[in-house]
């Protein structure tokens, strides 16, 4: 055998075993007659010892081994003289008898070591050396637990984990398609698909009951710090159920797993419950971090038409927080504050603030418009105390006003240490608008997808308001991130046609993209519903990263790309011909 021990289970009660170990060469030191090597594996690090005085041949051997070489050592478990209790097996070392060179290696390109000195688009390019360092494999093997955890309760529901296509159809809802041409077929393309939501749907109709799959999804959409081309869902769907079951379902899974995996009790106590509306209004987002408060506090009535201020006479919206203890701050970090919401990312046209001093009078920004009874009508609207500072945006259109202000609430928190990542704080926001305006499009398109149920209550409206229909959907939202979202699904074809009307679809357009879904329904679709998490953001936030990048084994870039493989990259036009594809390439 190659080993028969890992470089991370020896502990002190091995002492006097002959062992033998495999892995790569962490570091070297020489220290007089004595040089020490650490040899690592996935399962940690042992230390070994190479005498000169009682085979020099090996210790010469020893001296000549390079950084992440793989080596082969046999050797008998010592306890050490001066120990380290940094290391799981720090009480103990290795006296080498033999060595084995099972490959070299160049030196790296970054050291493999916790704190590497290796940017991210060189670890990126050398991924499979970036996964050797310990803080990375440690992310792959809590996915890895959260995959088996998930796995096992959903068994234990009764749930069947059953695999759809990865070529299926083009859907015109959503984001950009990846498309894949088919040779048999010219002029004919797959899709890959941007979640199984209709193949699941199906599965339903199939009498499947209880599905759930771990599962490759595809979208072609601008990158951020949680998005990637292709990222990982735990996608599920059940039938004969209400929202509450759905939901009940899936917070107990999320409690077993922050119990299983991160040994985190949630209680008892069920999720907060708040509508898409009053997250929006207190909030200005429907995902809000509620590890803090800091709410939204309008002051249209204490604003708006009391002073000469023309910004604000002229608001749909005016909003502010108060940030406790912060009336401190100085001119540069109130200007490096404007700054950041008139920044092209945020938008806003300029922020007001507000100091509550001492001795309770209110010092702001905009003073010689205001008079001093209405700032301090200002000071108990925001229920502010001395030293704290108020911040204030408006805008002329509320829910864009909002998100500014909740970008500004975010920085905030950041700064004044109320974003904890070991502090979790979870939610369900429900009772979505169903269709959203595109002025792109210039029609309603669905919040979620065409195939979210309206709330029963507002069916009617479909008739006659449908922009004031509420959907049937539910996300689930941890420290400020959607890390799932899910709803009760139509199941009558007749209110799917009608919903496929108001979203612009002709019936042959309707049936030509969706007729096997509306077809199956009429051979007895069961009420059902269901949700899908976002596998690598759960993961990301159980391990406190900041991007879903670190837990993702070869992740692509923020281009998109994947610079260890070179891809995406020109293929060669034989291929192009046998798909019958000419490209016309614009000049950029």
């Amino acid at each position: 055998m190659y080993r028969t021990k890992t470089c991370g289970e020896l502990r002190i009660e091995n002492v006097g075993e002959v062992v033998t170990l495999a892995g790569w060469v962490q570091r070297s030191r020489k220290m007089g007659g004595m040089t020490f090597i650490d040899l690592r594996d996935r399962y940690g690090i042992t230390q070994l010892v190479f005498n000169q005085e009682t085979d020099a041949p090996l210790c010469d051997r020893a001296n000549k081994l390079g950084r992440e070489y793989v080596i082969q050592v046999k050797g008998s478990v010592s306890e050490r003289f001066s120990k380290n209790d940094k290391m799981p097996t720090g009480d103990i070392e290795i006296i080498v008898s033999e060595l084995n060179v099972l490959n070299e290696a160049l030196t790296p390109p970054f050291t493999i070591e916790e704190q590497t000195d290796g940017g991210d688009d060189l670890r990126m390019k050398y991924r499979y050396l970036d996964l050797r360092r310990e803080c990375v494999r440690q992310n792959l093997e809590l996915r890895h637990k959260f995959c088996i955890e998930t796995r096992s309760f959903l068994d234990s529901l009764g749930f069947l984990e059953i695999e759809t296509p990865v070529l299926v159809g083009s859907t015109p809802e959503g984001a950009r398609d990846f498309i894949v041409p088919s040779r048999m077929n010219p002029g004919q393309f797959y899709a890959l698909p941007q979640s199984p939501q209709t193949l699941k749907q199906l599965l339903m109709v199939a009498g499947m009951d209880k599905y759930f799959q771990i599962v490759k999804c595809f979208r072609d959409e601008d990158l951020r710090a949680d998005r990637q081309p292709e990222f990982t869902q735990i996608d599920c769907e059940m039938s004969f159920v209400e929202q509450d079951d759905v939901i009940k379902t899936f917070e107990a899974l999320t409690k077993h797993l922050f119990k299983t995996v991160r040994g985190i009790d949630l209680g008892e106590e069920p999720f907060l419950r708040m509508p898409w509306s009053e997250a929006m209004r207190r909030f200005g987002s429907d995902k809000p971090d509620m590890r803090f408060g800091m709410e939204f506090v309008e002051l249209m009535d204490v604003l708006k038409g009391t002073g000469e201020f023309g910004v604000f006479n002229s608001a749909a919206y005016i909003g502010g927080i108060c940030a406790k203890g912060c009336a401190s701050y100085t001119r540069k970090q109130l200007d490096e504050l404007t700054n950041f919401v008139k920044s092209p990312q945020i938008g806003a046209k300029g922020l007001v603030y507000a100091r509550i001093q001492d001795d309770g009078t209110v010092k702001s920004s905009v003073d010689k418009f205001y008079t001093p009874e209405v700032l301090l009508r200002l000071k108990t609207a925001m229920q502010a105390e001395p030293g704290d500072l108020i911040l204030i945006i408006s805008g002329e259109e509320a829910n864009r006003a909002r998100k500014q202000l909740c970008e500004l609430r975010l920085l905030m928190g950041s700064r004044l240490g109320l974003r904890d990542k070991n502090k979790f704080a979870l939610l369900w926001v429900v009772d979505f608008p169903m269709f959203e305006w595109s002025d792109e499009e210039q029609r309603l398109m669905a919040m979620h997808h065409p195939f979210t149920s309206p709330k029963p209550e507002d069916i009617p409206l479909l008739d006659t308001d449908p922009a004031k229909v509420c959907a049937n959907a539910y996300d689930m939202v941890c420290n400020g991130v959607e890390v799932g979202g899910g709803s009760i699904r139509i199941h009558d074809a007749v209110l799917q046609a009608k919903i496929f009307k108001i979203l612009g679809f002709t019936p042959e357009k309707a049936q030509e993209q969706f007729g096997f879904l509306m077809n199956a329904f009429k051979y007895g679709a069961p009420p059902h519903g269901g949700l899908a998490y976002g596998l690598d953001r759960f993961v990301s936030l159980f391990a406190g990263l900041d991007s879903i990048r670190d837990c993702i084994a070869f992740p692509k870039n923020n281009s998109g790309r994947d610079v260890m493989l070179d891809a995406p990259s020109a293929v060669d036009k034989k291929q192009l011909d046998e798909l019958q594809i000419a490209l016309a390439l614009r000049n950029q």
